[in-house]
């Protein structure tokens, strides 16, 4: 047999090998394919995490911005642009805290939902750190679930479930965080942070703000010499026991003003989550864990011991 014929008798016995498959695969059941879950990309740390529980297995969730990094100076990576472009939903915490949003979705290409969780939150001034209020934190899973469903009718009641167990959580969590500051007299209910990140916490509770070495809802902003001398004194004046810094930011300056008001400053693994959550492992992994954290340092701070967790936040 010459080559030529050796190759033509290959061939055919290729085509017949592979016509013979395609005719039993066409007798054959198909495979189903295997259900797309929605893919959501949240941008603070805080709703990412809101996210994540009602999503349960029905969804994907991407975070935008990462454990402990400042959400007000925050610039989105090519893989954050990436990501977004690709989800099908994004939840926003809202009130303005993400200035970079709009440059952000233009550069994506993202054309997908929106879920603002800040809708219905009664707004105090301007601050745009409503989660520190975990009353509010109730009404901001109720708006994502609500998008979720609208995004994934088939996944509705799933969403549904997770929320409800999760805001069942949260409401335990108010209630325990309300036990505990009660037990202090309101005038010694007094604090002091990095920035202005906790108004919504502060009203809920009954806390005497006392001032912040940053006086600005935006970390990034400076301080001066004289609002810093001001500060002081007013630690002085009201018989604040402590300086509070932030896990975010540099404890630095919140250690200085410590020092020179002759308290103790709260810093490292006792600093305060506010404008991220912590990493994993951390005690501010999750929104749970993280206010669980703020309060037991801050009943620390005033001297009173902290109750007992329910079982529902026994994490």
């Amino acid at each position: 047999m010459n080559l030529r014929k050796k190759a033509i008798g290959i061939t055919t016995a290729v085509v017949a090998v592979v016509g013979t498959v395609l005719a039993l695969s066409g007798c054959a059941s198909p495979t189903p394919a295997a259900p797309t879950k929605l893919a959501v990309v949240a941008t603070t740390t805080q709703v990412a995490d809101f996210s994540r529980q009602i999503a349960g297995s029905a969804a994907t969730v991407t975070g935008l911005v990462q454990a402990n990094q400042s959400v007000h100076g925050f610039d989105p990576s090519a893989k954050n642009l990436l990501d977004l472009g690709a989800a099908k939903v994004l939840v926003t915490s809202g009130v303005d805290l993400e200035a970079w949003l709009k440059d952000a979705i233009d550069a994506s290409g993202f054309d997908g939902t929106v879920i603002d969780a800040s809708t219905g939150v009664t707004l105090i001034g301007n601050d745009p750190h409503i989660w520190t209020n975990p009353a509010n934190a109730v009404m901001m899973v109720q708006n994502i679930a609500a998008g979720f469903a609208a995004a994934e009718p088939e996944q509705a009641d799933a969403f549904a479930t997770n929320a409800a167990t999760y805001e069942a959580q949260l409401t335990a969590l108010n209630t325990w965080v309300s036990d505990n500051v009660e037990q202090v007299p309101v005038a010694e209910r007094l604090l002091v942070t990095n920035h202005d990140a906790f108004t919504y916490f502060y009203d809920a509770y009954d806390i005497t703000f006392v001032g912040s070495i940053i006086p600005s809802l935006d970390d990034n902003a400076e301080p001066s010499a004289a609002e810093l001398d001001t500060l002081i004194a007013a630690i002085k004046t009201t018989g604040a026991k402590a300086v509070f810094s932030e896990a975010s930011l540099s404890p630095k300056l919140a250690t200085t003003i410590a020092e020179e008001a002759g308290v103790k400053v709260f810093s490292g693994a006792n600093a305060l989550y506010s404008d991220s959550l912590g990493a994993p492992g951390s005690a501010g992994e999750t929104y749970l864990s993280s206010t669980i954290h703020n309060v037991t340092v801050l009943m620390d701070s005033w001297g009173y011991a902290v109750l007992p967790l329910p079982a529902t936040l026994s994490l």
